[in-house]
């Protein structure tokens, strides 16, 4: 890696993996929750248009989409009530979460400013700073032109009429195909930054990677399949969204071939895009934070991935890059997955989905066929990355910290997903080791029954995607992440993913200290609680 860029980027990381010893820059930093930004961005002075519901539109089953096979080609094409059902489920507001967990900050949600509201989607630290942008062609379900969801209202603002998606081919080559319109995910850095500093580049692109993998298991229920594009000029989009690429940029594309309505409506002022369209679109959009800062460490990687405009190698590049199991340790066979336990309906498994906040309690054990269920559906969203990695294998590995599983010597393991077993690393005590580890006070590890680690081989995926694989490694890991969530989810097992673990000291124990694969996100696993309170507080 003697490429300037990808050095920038390969010091962030590293500093993020030893931040448990060494703190990242700036040292002392408060976030001023004062002065915090708003959970939604909402622009000043638009249309905006509701979206409908998007309910019962599911034609497939959580066991058919985390274990069936995934359909050939797209699928039907996309409806508005499809469309909406997709948005509403993954990044719309479906709850208010008023559980009394061990999280900080419980005492102050019961006030409605301080409320919190549920999203499908997994976020690091609950800040959401994505946003979704459609930019719609003329075949589509609505009037062609640019459009920001709002999150806050479900419903789509209009920034533009006209059709610009020839742009957003030109900014994507011919990854994007022909579709009839596209989602492009940004991320806006302030409302991740104000909270985690200049950790805020590793959770946020680990964000994104969480939204496309709910896109895709939302798809899946609706007898779909998506593509996303990960490699495009991101100067163009953002100039054609009217962004700041220093404040938001984006981070993902996704096609989507859409039915025609039956009444096409016809704009009254279209605009026609000759030439470079920034400056196109230049509406306000509100601001609650009367401070926003930049953090050095976020400018600088952002900066080195923007600048490496290498092209994306070919497919079968990645093949090199999967992490691979052990040779050498003891084959555990696991149950076949218990996949008639599993909830039938995905749209409401998607709307149960929560973090666990220290519920886990350790006088039910997780069982081995509840361990390798969720290990099973995990593992099958290296099927959704089938555009970046060819076959059924992804960029990531999975690794087991069993701590309290039912048949399952305590240790690490490592799950070998074609054969559906585990490999065992090192057998040893857990429990105190992962509380010693783990450097906040949200979670109780000594209750927890095991804990998944998400890892990559960083560096190899630097040398082969430049700058940019960083990126791409870290959408996948939040993909994996979230698949965990709707698999537990849908079992009936507690989860939350975390990253306040001390990184150098997992990869030790998984037998990752003397290679370029390390571990890159934690998902806890185990039984909860039954006399959590909670107030059932449902918006869909």
């Amino acid at each position: 890696m003697s490429d300037n860029r990808t050095q920038v980027v390969s010091d962030y990381v590293e500093s993020v993996f030893r931040r448990g010893r060494e703190p990242m820059e700036p040292i002392g930093f408060t976030p001023d929750w004062a002065d915090q930004p708003s959970r939604h961005k909402t622009y000043l002075g638009v249309r905006r248009f509701p979206l409908p519901p998007g309910a019962d539109l599911m034609s497939a089953g959580v066991a058919d989409v985390l274990f069936g096979e995934p359909p050939a080609g797209h699928g039907p094409p996309w409806t508005l009530d499809s469309l909406a059902a997709l948005l509403r489920l993954s990044y719309g507001v479906l709850d208010r979460r008023l559980r009394v967990s061990w999280n900080q900050d419980s005492h102050v949600r019961v006030l409605y400013p301080e409320a919190l509201w549920g999203r499908g989607t997994a976020s690091g630290g609950g800040m959401y700073p994505l946003e979704v942008y459609w930019v719609a062609g003329p075949g589509g379900p609505l009037t062609p032109g640019v459009y920001h969801y709002s999150t806050a209202h479900h419903g789509f603002e209009r920034l533009l009429a006209g059709d610009l998606t020839d742009e957003v081919r030109a900014a994507c080559g011919r990854e994007a195909g022909d579709a009839d319109g596209y989602l492009v995910v940004t991320v806006r850095f302030w409302k991740n930054s104000f909270k985690y500093n200049s950790f805020c580049y590793h959770v946020v692109t680990q964000d994104s990677g969480a939204l496309l993998g709910s896109w895709e298991l939302i798809a899946r229920g609706l007898g779909r399949r998506l593509t996303r594009v990960l490699w495009f000029d991101d100067e163009r989009l953002n100039g054609l969204l009217g962004l700041d690429t220093a404040e938001e940029c984006a981070l993902a594309v996704v096609p989507l071939p859409c039915a025609a309505p039956a009444e096409p409506s016809a704009d009254p002022d279209p605009v026609h895009c000759d030439g470079s369209t920034t400056g196109l679109i230049d509406r306000p959009s509100f601001e609650r934070s009367a401070r926003p800062r930049t953090f050095e460490q976020i400018e600088q990687v952002h900066q080195a991935v923007l600048a490496d405009r290498r092209a994306r190698p070919d497919t079968e590049v990645a093949g090199s890059l999967v992490p691979v199991p052990p040779a050498t340790g003891e084959d555990i066979e696991l149950p076949e997955p218990l996949t008639d336990r599993l909830a039938p309906d995905l749209a409401a498994t998607i709307r149960s989905r929560r973090t666990s906040f220290g519920s886990f309690t350790r006088s039910r054990p997780l069982g081995l066929d509840e361990l390798g269920t969720v290990l099973a559906g995990t593992a099958s969203a290296h099927r959704y990355v089938a555009d970046v990695v060819p076959g059924d294998v992804g960029l990531t590995g999975l690794y087991v910290l069993a701590n309290r599983v039912t048949g399952l010597p305590s240790g690490t393991y490592r799950y070998d997903g074609t054969g559906h077993r585990l490999r065992v690393v090192r057998e040893m005590p857990l429990a105190e080791k992962l509380q010693r580890a783990y450097y906040l006070s949200n979670y109780n590890l000594e209750q927890v029954g095991a804990v998944l680690a998400i890892s990559g081989r960083w560096r190899s995926t630097l040398d082969a995607y430049g700058s940019r694989g960083y990126r791409v490694l870290n959408s996948e890991v939040g993909a994996v992440a979230q698949t965990a969530y709707t698999a537990a989810a849908a079992l009936g097992v507690g989860c939350g993913a975390v990253l306040g673990f001390d990184n150098i000291a997992i990869d030790e124990w998984a037998g990752l200290d003397d290679g370029d694969e390390r571990t890159f996100l934690f998902v806890l696993l185990g039984h909860e609680r039954a006399d959590s309170a909670d107030f059932d507080y449902r918006l869909v």
